[in-house]
Parts: structure tokens; C-alpha cells; sequence
């Protein structure tokens, strides 16, 4: 019988393969390996510890750094508006194009591959109004950093963005731009081209005028969601306060034009217009022309940056007799219903002192001392007073004393000290006509709002607040003065100044209807001490309406040229339009034919 073959015997064609019987493995290569798990476990536990533990707040910062947009804020300020609403100062965000020729590329572009210069200029010639060659010029052969256009509006900013170019870059920065252009520019000055304030009231309140921002953190998501959670207080607070005047731009541009075209026509050096409310100081109009343009400032002379009609003195002259008047009637030197004889000329120390004209009127009451502006009872009615009173009430007045105003750059007046002005007969003579002394446009301004409000001192101003809705930042204090003079006095010298409109030299701004009281003055204009031959300043004040007091009309023309310059000719058409134009926008009813002045609550 054959012998039976294992079936682990040799097969023909294959090999045989070495086949070794399972072993138990030994106890330590087991705890090897467990030690060698349990090592690379405790490693790892470790290692989460260090990162959650130690380096938690390292790695929470970097984490917020990627999540976290900080916007700086740009720096604007708060706009400013006129008594309407309507805007002369805003704040315009404005965009700078710089550009990096190295990094040029279009959407769909290799990112390695780079544009050339002209390529791009091509792009952005239309947008940026320039011409391509232009362009190339700028861009020169410099491989980043070009400064390629400033004052690019948010339209055309917007588009150059949607051209994806890479390489641009767009800086957005504030831009001060005065929409009424040469309108308030002697008020509001303007900011140089690094937004520091040159002038105005843009100098003067540059503290309140710029906006309290904070600079905005904002987490975000992975996909840009902006998250809710850590947001500071009032991060998304916009700051709406604007700076309110009180000047009405209406009114504002008429004084202008018809002050303008006053003084080219009498070749004259300036004007000056002031439109005050007497009731609490406040003035609607602040005039003066030449003027600027703010937002080309570059192009005149710095000159013009100053506003006259605060910073410059002159001798007031005739429009100075109604004030006197009061003094002497607040004193009791003279009779209200007393008469003055007018003999055409008087000498004084030694001075020979006459009429305008050089006539004699007479004898006259003190309305027709007004009407004939005559330098000759002035003279006669302040002798009555006496001298240390009289300087004493010109200084109590604040002649010598820079008013308190919100109006920059504000000056004192000039007044000749007391002893000279009591021991020198001439001073107060001269005085009694209105020179001899000096004071600025808005000083006279003033003085004439104390005659209209029954005799008190209010401050002129220009600024009402800072309000944005609701709220109001700060308000200029309008608080009147002590009264300085009687009721009874400043009634009886409006009506001795309406005689000036209705039968002297005022008669260019009756209207029917209404009741006007003013004075006109034509005064010799000191220059280093003496008089220059020939230069003069015409001026003319007007108070109205006289049953209520309310609005003081003033107008000051420096150096007309010609024969017939007076107050008269040269002032008193240009307060007649300002005059028309307030009556018609502030609606002021006719006057009453009652006749009696009820002066407006002091």
C-alpha cells in the first residue's frame, strides 16, 4: 500500500516556505509598548495643557488680532450752519490715489504677472479727468509709493475700485468745503491745506468744532460677519453736532452784492454791513467786502483774512451824535425840549471848529441838531456837561475796552486818556461830534443797540450753539449788562433820529409804512496821528422799527473817492436795500400810526 503524503510534503513546481510555529511573546515587549502609549498620551496631554493653560492668553490675542478690524477715525469736524439750516462748513470725505507700478495686475491676471504703467494709465485717464501722458510722468519709473491724484470724490473713488486693479491704492482723508463760498468767508475762515485753521471762526472755536470720535473695534467672523459680543460702548455713536450761527444767508448776500457794487462805484478801499438784533445781541448780517473765497484761499492776499469790522478802528463821526445826545439827557445837562443857538463855527482853546457846510442854522431844537448834523450844537450841548462826567461815561460805555463778543479777533477801542481829555478843552469839543476818539464797526453797532433796547448793553455775537437734535453742547452767553441808560432817554433820542428819515439827510431809506429812526456821518479819517487830506469814512445807522425796537441797521464805506461823497450818497443806499430785504424777511408788520415808541423788553 502506498505510503499517504503529508500535506506538508514537497508539491512539484513550488517551493517550499518556511513556515515557524506561533510563540508566546514575552511579558516585557508588552510593557514596552503600553510604556511607550502611555508616554506619547501623557505628551499630548501634556501638550493640550501648555496650550490651553499657558499659552491660552498668547494665542486668544493672536486670535483676536485676525478677528479684530480697528477703523481709526479720520479727524473731520462738525459742520457748520447758518441761522436756516443752510450749510457753510462741511467736512467732504475725499480720497488720495497712490500707486505701486511692481504690484500692477488685473482681475483674471497670473498672479505673477505684472501690467505695465501705460496699461493702467489707460484705465484710469477717464476716471481722473488727466490725460495718459500726464499720468506716466507722475508714475515715472518708481516701483511703489507714486502719489497719483488728491481731492478724489466718492463717486470716482468708487469706480476706480471696481476696476479690481492691484497696485491702487485709495487713502480716504477729510476735505473742509464751504458751500457759500465768498458769502461767510470773513466770519468762518477756512483750514490750510494740513486742516489747521488760518482764520475765523474755524480758528477761534477749533476745539468745539471737532468731532468727538473714537477709533471703532469690530470683531468679525471667518466669513466677515461683524459679531455682536465685545463691542464698545457707542461704537457705532455718530457725532451730529453742528455749529448753529446766527447770520442768515439770505440777508447775508444781499448786504454783500449791494455793498459791493456801493463800493466799486465810489472806488472806495472797503465796506462793512452789520444787520444786529438789540434784543439780545445777536447779528444776522456781518458783511464786508473785498472778501476771499475759502476754499481757493491760496489765490488772494492774506490780507483779506481779517475782518475789519472787528479788528479795524475808526472815528465814527456824525453817527456818534445820537449817543452823545443820550449822555446829555441821562445827566440832565440839557432840557429835551430845550433849543441851541447854531452860530456856524466856534472856537475852542484856540481851535476853530465849524459846520460841515459852515452855515448857521440858528436856533434849533436838538431833533434838528440831527437833521442838520450840526458840529456847532454838539459842541454847545456837551459843554453842558462836564468834562470828568463826560469821559467817565465813554469809558463806562466800554469805548477803551475789547467787547465781549465770540467774533475773533475783537479789539478795544482808543480813548484819549482822562487827564488829557479833562485839562484839553479840544478833546471833549471834538469828541462831541464823534472824533477824537476811535472804535470799531461792531463797537458803534453795539452802542446803537443800547439807544433801540432801552438802554442796555447787550454782546454782540454770532454763534448760537453746537446742537444736533436734541441736544446742545453750549450756547453763547447773550446775558444783557446793568441798564447804562434810562428809558425815558433812549425813547426821546429814537425820536429825534426818526426826524433824521423823515426831513434830513436820512430820507434815502423812508419806507411807507414804517417808522425809522437813524443818522448818517461823513467823518475825516485819521492816518499816524493826523488827518489825510481828502480820505473820509461815509456811514449811516439805522434803528427799526421805532414802535418796537428790534433790529440796528449799520453801514461803513472807507475812502470813496469823488465830490459828493457823503454819508448820505454813499451809505445810506446800500442800508436802504438791506433794509427792504429785512422788513420783507423777518416779516415785519407796518407801523402803527399811534405815534409812541414802546421800546422792546430790555
Amino acid at each position: 500500500m502506498p505510503r499517504s503524503r503529508s500535506k506538508y510534503s514537497r508539491i512539484p513546481g513550488r517551493s517550499r516556505r518556511n513556515v515557524r510555529p506561533l510563540e508566546d511573546l514575552p511579558d516585557n515587549r508588552f510593557r514596552l509598548v503600553f510604556a511607550i502609549l502611555l508616554l506619547g498620551l501623557s505628551a499630548l496631554i501634556g501638550r493640550m495643557a501648555w496650550l490651553q493653560v499657558l499659552q491660552a492668553p498668547e494665542l486668544e490675542a493672536k486670535a483676536r488680532s485676525f478677528q479684530t478690524q480697528k477703523i481709526q477715525p479720520l479727524g473731520t469736524r462738525r459742520s457748520i450752519v447758518d441761522r436756516m439750516g443752510r450749510l457753510v462748513a462741511i467736512d467732504e470725505e475725499h480720497f488720495r490715489l497712490w500707486a505701486h507700478p511692481r504690484y500692477f495686475n488685473f482681475p483674471g491676471d497670473s498672479p505673477t504677472f505684472v501690467r505695465s504703467s501705460r496699461e493702467v494709465a489707460n484705465k484710469l485717464s477717464p476716471l481722473l479727468s488727466t490725460s495718459i501722458d500726464n499720468l506716466m510722468k507722475r508714475l515715472g519709473d518708481q516701483p511703489s509709493g507714486v502719489r497719483l491724484a488728491d481731492g478724489i470724490s466718492s463717486e470716482v473713488a468708487s469706480e476706480i475700485r471696481s476696476l479690481g486693479i492691484s497696485g491702487l491704492d485709495l487713502e480716504a482723508y477729510p476735505q473742509r468745503i464751504y458751500p457759500q463760498g465768498t458769502l461767510f468767508a470773513n466770519v468762518v475762515g477756512f483750514l490750510n491745506q494740513e486742516r489747521i485753521p488760518q482764520a475765523g471762526l474755524e480758528q477761534s472755536l477749533n476745539d468745539q468744532l471737532l468731532r468727538k470720535e473714537k477709533a471703532r473695534v469690530l470683531r468679525r467672523g471667518a466669513d466677515g460677519t461683524p459679531l455682536p459680543a465685545d463691542l464698545a460702548p457707542g461704537v457705532f455713536y455718530g457725532d451730529d453736532l453742528r455749529l448753529h450761527l446766527t447770520l442768515d444767508a439770505r440777508l447775508q448776500e444781499l448786504a454783500v452784492k449791494a455793498l459791493s457794487t456801493q463800493v466799486e462805484e465810489w472806488n472806495a478801499k472797503k465796506g462793512v454791513a452789520i444787520v444786529m438784533d438789540v434784543t439780545n445781541g445777536e447779528l444776522l448780517v456781518l458783511a464786508s467786502t473785498p472778501t476771499y473765497d475759502p476754499n481757493k484761499y491760496w489765490e488772494f492776499s492774506p490780507a483779506l483774512f481779517r475782518e475789519w469790522s472787528v479788528q479795524d478802528l475808526f472815528e465814527p463821526g456824525s453817527t456818534f451824535k445820537p449817543i452823545n445826545l443820550a449822555l446829555a439827557l441821562e445827566e440832565r445837562a440839557i432840557d429835551p425840549n430845550g433849543l441851541i443857538e447854531d452860530t456856524g463855527s466856534i472856537s475852542v482853546g484856540g481851535w476853530s471848529i465849524y459846520n460841515h457846510d459852515k452855515r448857521a442854522n440858528g436856533l434849533i431844537d436838538f431833533a434838528k441838531v440831527l437833521q442838520v448834523s450840526s458840529n456847532v450844537g454838539m459842541v454847545k450841548i456837551m459843554s453842558q456837561l462836564q468834562p470828568s462826567s463826560y469821559w467817565d461815561w465813554l469809558y463806562r460805555l466800554g469805548l477803551s475796552v475789547k467787547p465781549e463778543t465770540d467774533l475773533p479777533g475783537a479789539v478795544a477801542g482808543q480813548l484819549k486818556n482822562k487827564e488829557k481829555f479833562v485839562s484839553h478843552s479840544i478833546e471833549p469839543a471834538t469828541a462831541s461830534y464823534g472824533q477824537g476818539f476811535s472804535l470799531t464797526p461792531l463797537k458803534l453797532a453795539q452802542l446803537h443797540a443800547l439807544i433801540a433796547n432801552g438802554g442796555y448793553l447787550v454782546h454782540p455775537h454770532i454763534t448760537k450753539g453746537l446742537k444736533g437734535g436734541d441736544l446742545t453742547s453750549f450756547n453763547f452767553s447773550s446775558n444783557k449788562s446793568y441798564q447804562l441808560l434810562r428809558n425815558d432817554v433812549t425813547q426821546k433820542v429814537l425820536e429825534w433820529m426818526e426826524t433824521v428819515v423823515e426831513d434830513g439827510s436820512g430820507k434815502g431809506v423812508k419806507t411807507p409804512g414804517y417808522r425809522i429812526g437813524g443818522k448818517t456821518g461823513t467823518a475825516q479819517k485819521a492816518s499816524d496821528g493826523a488827518y489825510k487830506p481828502g480820505a473820509q469814512i461815509c456811514s449811516f445807522v439805522a434803528s427799526l422799527p421805532l414802535e418796537s425796537p428790534r433790529y440796528v441797521v449799520l453801514v461803513v464805506i472807507d475812502e470813496p473817492q469823488g465830490p459828493n461823497a457823503y454819508g448820505s450818497t454813499v451809505a445810506v443806499p446800500v442800508a436802504k436795500k438791506i433794509i427792504d430785504s429785512l422788513l420783507v424777511l423777518q416779516k415785519i408788520p407796518p407801523s402803527s400810526d399811534s405815534g409812541t415808541i414802546q421800546l422792546a423788553e430790555g
